[in-house]
């Protein structure tokens, strides 16, 4: 086997309340493989939205390391934490997150002009990024006239159009419906397979079950099974 891309080692979070502290992730240790579709699947309240956050550092453990490569995620800067976001990792959210006034093709532009790319190459790149998804055709198209698995296609090209190595998705067809949800994992599925992405979903849905490589389960924060 590969070295892993992402590992985690007795991994804790606690969101501590009034009188009554939620252990959101419990001691969770395991290893993402590169090239692969890796699900994390569990209940909502299972801890899975939690995990994502921490293997990209947007939250900090309680306890516990995370390796990016062979980067100590935590050891890092916030601002060196956000340079790694932005090199190396593409978001995909259950909301789709997309700009309402923007067309498909100047979203998914957004990661490229934060990073001053001249504008043909950012052209070309958006270009791509929506073939691999299906929708050149649709890259002039706004949101509102886009149906809801266009536009998490889009959100897919977004994450895509950077190169980054690492794709992470929060629920990505929680707002679809089991047809569209079936084609939007079609699109990951093929991305990982033919452009060798690392794509890390956490889902309820069990037609990522279907699609995914590896999968491991949360129950109340602990994993349970892989």
């Amino acid at each position: 086997m590969p070295e892993p891309i992402i590992r985690t080692q007795h991994l804790h979070r606690i969101y501590r309340g009034a009188g009554t502290d939620v252990h959101a992730i419990n001691d969770v240790s395991l290893e993402i493989q590169p090239g692969m579709m890796t699900a994390v699947v569990g209940r909502s309240g299972a801890g899975k939205t939690t995990l994502l956050n921490l293997l990209c550092g947007l939250d900090e453990p309680d306890e516990g390391q995370v390796w990016v490569h062979d980067t100590d995620l935590y050891t890092l800067s916030e601002v060196a934490r956000t340079a790694l976001r932005r090199e190396k990792i593409g978001f995909i959210f259950q909301h789709f997150g997309l700009l309402p006034l923007l067309s498909a093709a100047e979203n998914v532009s957004v990661p490229l002009r934060m990073r001053h790319l001249e504008r043909k190459e950012r052209e070309r790149r958006v270009l791509d990024a929506l073939e691999s998804v299906g929708l050149r055709e649709r890259a002039k198209h706004r949101p509102y006239e886009l149906s809801g698995g266009e536009q998490q296609r889009v959100a897919i090209a977004r994450a895509l159009v950077a190169h980054p190595e690492i794709i992470l998705a929060d629920e990505p067809t929680g707002q679809l419906d089991s047809h569209t949800g079936r084609r939007v994992l079609n699109v990951m599925r093929r991305l990982a397979s033919d452009q060798g992405l690392t794509i890390v979903i956490v889902t309820h849905d069990p037609q990522a079950m279907d699609e995914a490589d590896v999968i491991y389960q949360l129950h109340d924060g602990r994993l349970v099974e892989s």
